[in-house]
């Protein structure tokens, strides 16, 4: 195992103390916001349209600095360029470039050779099921082929912080469920920490092992859930009392209803 895949293996512990962002229109959109993330963990972070979910994962990839509070990694994923990766909601593909092109820009723009950038690109392009893909162009791609493509191009510099923001939210169920399962494998096998943001319930009990609920703007932290059981789920989660219970829980929380 290379040292830097082991590196990325340990993922990061991240804080967030105090956090609060306040648009030019003088609008708080984030106030006192306060959490904890192990390193490793994968976290989704939940909540209602407009609560600050995608400005929070803009703050903790330095996107977009707070205005109060602090954000810090243990260690500091941002010391060295490229330990922190995003995926959104739109892949965000060049259309101009192939689909292995695509995935290796991280690696060309740190300088890495055309040989070992497009060694190590096919690599993560297979761990993603493209490898027969890569002379395609964005616009020959099916949406779900197009969020791999953004995801391989999160994962070729093996980030220790993964961030994705709704990054289903496009796609039909099919594909929803098999890149989910994909995701899940990836982080399984290097343990980056995840901050999954998303909209949906049943999608953040089955994607995390801690599920936080942000209340409406603004955002702060409702509450959080955990998810028993191992995050890469065994077949047929879905429909077992603990996956029913727990998105209860958090649509409990959501609503305002009770405290976890």
């Amino acid at each position: 195992m290379s040292d830097s895949i082991a590196i990325a293996e340990r993922g990061v512990a991240l804080r967030l103390e105090g956090v609060r962002r306040v648009f030019d229109n003088q609008l708080v959109v984030i106030d006192d916001f306060n959490l904890s993330i192990d390193a490793g963990e994968f976290l989704a972070v939940l909540g209602p349209s407009g609560c600050g979910k995608s400005t929070l994962l803009r703050m903790i990839a330095r996107l977009s600095p707070p205005d109060a509070g602090r954000i810090v990694t243990d260690p500091d994923a941002f010391q060295v360029q490229y330990q922190t990766a995003f995926v959104f909601q739109d892949a965000h593909l060049l259309p101009w470039r192939s689909v292995l092109d695509n995935a290796a820009l991280p690696l060309e723009l740190m300088g890495a050779g055309r040989e070992e950038r497009y060694a190590r690109t096919r690599a993560v392009l297979d761990q993603v099921g493209l490898a027969d893909a890569e002379a395609r162009y964005p616009s020959q791609l099916s949406g779900g082929m197009r969020m791999r493509v953004s995801l391989a191009r999160a994962l070729v510099t093996e980030p220790r912080l993964l961030l994705m923001d709704e990054p289903f939210a496009a796609l039909d169920e099919i594909t929803r469920r098999e890149l989910a399962a994909d995701i899940h494998r990836l982080w399984a096998e290097h343990r980056p920490a995840i901050v999954f943001v998303t909209h949906n319930v049943e999608e953040a009990v089955y994607m995390a092992g801690r599920v936080v609920v942000m209340s409406a703007g603004p955002g702060r932290i409702a509450g959080e859930v955990i998810v028993d059981g191992p995050v890469v789920r065994p077949p047929g989660f879905r429909t077992t009392a603990t996956f029913r219970e727990t998105a209860e829980a958090v649509s409990r929380l959501l609503a305002g209803k009770v405290a976890a």
